[in-house]
């Protein structure tokens, strides 16, 4: 599978753009006009650069406001393209994308578009050069690649064929299917791009917030296997437009960019496999795995944890032992577990370093994790010691891909507490952990995990607390053993707190128990349960026990969910939850009041 990357995906100068092309493994690059004007060296100079690297420039983009004019101005645009036409061949580049004019146009008419694209591919041709013509979303009059591809089929010359790019098909709700009805020969090129769903103009939407596949609402496996339909196989090149990534490291864009195709490619795999009987071109797999359906542990870092150890034994967790060759402690509480371990180098505070999921076979998913540019970690392992896959996500936490059953013998020492009634630990297990992401990462932190670990994302939701909106997107497992929230802060915001939720059977037991053993939950404010008996109409006596605990409390359709937090020690705070019935959700109405307690700390 050849892949391209626009170089306006990429953040730098031009040079820069194409050596982290180059090391995230692209087959070729379209060049974006303003890059090229801005880079010092010159167009020979470019292309013997990306010949070094391995690089074919496949699309020379874009060339604007080209047809539906009079003929006074048609004899300008002929005047561009040759020029145009004489710099590609500098650049040894023979394809040229044509955008549907948006700021010229005067004649709303196929005829005259058709009758001027003919005459620019007649100048092209004489150059070796094919012109690729693009229906914008929001152009003049052809913002329809429907339309576009009838004006191609009445320009009816060789050099004249089409660009499909999904932002201009999907942001529109166009039907994609009738792309299989365009002849091959003549889809000249394909440009790939996913987006949030926003309700906002679509020349603001595709300029600003377009996303790698995987990262946002299109479905873009569906789309892409239309294309393979019609018969397509040229690159599946990338066209995103997006001010996070204009501002981030090049080379680890390119990957995150690299990392979107090949997700994109498995999935759209598994769309035409289910297509038998049709010929179809082969996209390459990744290893099959199905998502982790449990937790396996999680890691508190710093040089010291015994702050974080305190509140584990507050909470009732049994101290499981002392490894026998680093200086890592297991907490254990029913299924839960958690690992402190102190480092020297660490950072200052206590924070949540990794988290284990719970694999059957490692081994395929850490194939897959590789094939999908996952950083490798590397831990010292001794004689007789479990070696753990894993690598590390794009905010530094570390992923591994374990089962207890393999590690948990590797720590001695450990005791049995006889002080807490077996139904409060009956059940026990990690419901979800919540990750803080910095604002760069956010959206490759949804296609890191929707790739390598097969979760699938719900629905962005936004949260307020007390500095602004706290945008929240949860990635799970399809039974939900496994739910990862992923939260973005607002814009300057400070401290980046993260934790993990413990689910228990009789929350207000648990932490009747807990207080006893010297818990002090969050403090919820007074205001908090007046509200609650106002919103619900609960029962007197359960609203007095909430309020005596400091518990929250949600219902919906489903179910009931009550919850607590704990105090924050460095990066680090815990929640206990109980989900009754068939609750899904995680209070998100209370998030608000844990932010002002929090900051109020």
């Amino acid at each position: 599978m050849r892949t391209s990357i626009a170089t306006v995906c990429l953040s730098g100068g031009l040079v820069q753009k194409m050596y982290a092309a180059a090391e995230a493994g692209f087959s070729a690059i379209e060049i974006f006009e303003p890059d090229l004007i801005a880079a010092p060296q010159s167009p020979e100079e470019i292309r013997a650069l990306a010949d070094r690297l391995g690089l074919t420039l496949d699309l020379y983009q874009p060339f604007r406001d080209a047809e539906g004019v009079d003929e006074s101005a048609f004899a300008d645009i002929l005047r561009r393209a040759e020029a145009k036409f004489q710099l590609m061949r500098r650049l040894g580049i023979d394809l040229m994308l044509v955008c549907s004019n948006v700021g010229t146009a005067t004649v709303d008419d196929d005829e005259v578009s058709a009758g001027q694209l003919r005459r620019l591919g007649e100048l092209a041709a004489a150059y070796d050069i094919r012109l690729a013509y693009e229906a914008l979303a929001w152009g003049r009059f052809v913002d329809d690649y429907r339309r576009s591809w009838r004006i191609v089929e009445l320009a009816d010359h060789a050099a004249v064929g089409i660009c499909l790019d999904s932002f201009h098909i999907l942001s529109r709700g166009h039907d994609p299917k009738q792309i299989e009805e365009i002849p091959a020969e003549k889809i000249f090129f394909l440009q790939l791009a996913d987006a949030p769903a926003l309700n906002m103009d679509v020349l603001s939407w595709s300029r600003h917030h377009r996303l790698f596949p995987g990262e946002g609402s299109f479905d873009l496996p569906a789309f892409l296997a239309h294309v393979i339909h019609a018969g397509y196989d040229g690159p599946l090149s990338l066209e995103v437009f997006n001010d996070t990534f204009r501002q981030t490291d090049p080379v680890r864009t390119a990957r995150q960019a690299q990392r979107s195709l090949r997700w994109l490619a498995d999935r759209t795999a598994d769309l035409l496999g289910a297509e038998a009987g049709r010929d179809q071109r082969p996209l390459p797999r990744l290893p099959q795995v199905a998502a982790p359906e449990a937790f396996d542990f999680v890691e508190i870092k710093a040089p010291d944890t015994s702050g974080v150890e305190v509140l584990l034994e507050q909470l009732g967790f049994d101290f499981g032992g002392r490894h026998r060759s680093k200086q890592v402690r297991l907490w254990t509480w029913g299924a839960a577990r958690v690992v402190c371990n102190d480092v020297p180098s660490a950072s200052p505070e206590p924070r949540i370093a990794a988290v284990g999921f719970d694999v059957a076979d490692s081994d395929p998913a850490a194939e897959r994790a590789a094939r999908l540019m996952a950083p490798p970690v590397h831990r010292r392992t001794y004689a007789g010691e479990q070696a753990m896959r894993a690598f590390t996500s794009p905010d530094g936490t570390e992923v591994f891909l374990s089962h207890a059953e393999d590690w948990i013998d590797e720590f001695d020492g450990g005791v049995s507490s006889t002080d807490e009634p077996a139904a409060e630990r009956h059940g026990a297990h990690i419901d979800h952990v919540n990750l803080v992401q910095p604002w760069h990462s956010f959206d490759e932190a949804v296609l890191f995990y929707t790739s390598v670990l097969s979760l699938t994302p719900q629905p962005t939701q936004e949260v307020a607390g007390p500095s602004g909106l706290v945008r929240s997107q949860v990635m799970s497992s399809p039974a939900g053993g496994v739910r990862l929230p992923l939260n973005l802060l607002p814009t300057g915001q400070q401290g980046r707190a993260q934790h993990v939720a413990l689910a228990c059977h009789d929350i207000i037991g648990v932490v009747a128990s807990a207080r006893e053993r010297g818990l002090r939950p969050l403090e919820v404010p007074g205001n908090y349960y007046d509200d609650l008996e106002a919103r619900f109409g609960l029962a007197e006596d359960l609203v007095a026990t909430l309020r005596d605990l400091d518990l929250l409390y949600d219902r919906d359709a489903d179910g009931e969910y009550l919850h607590c937090y704990t105090e924050t020690v460095g990066q680090v705070f815990f929640e206990l939850v109980e989900r009754r019935e068939h609750y899904d959700g995680y209070g998100a109405g209370n998030a608000p009041v844990r932010l002002v307690s929090q900051a109020g700390r």
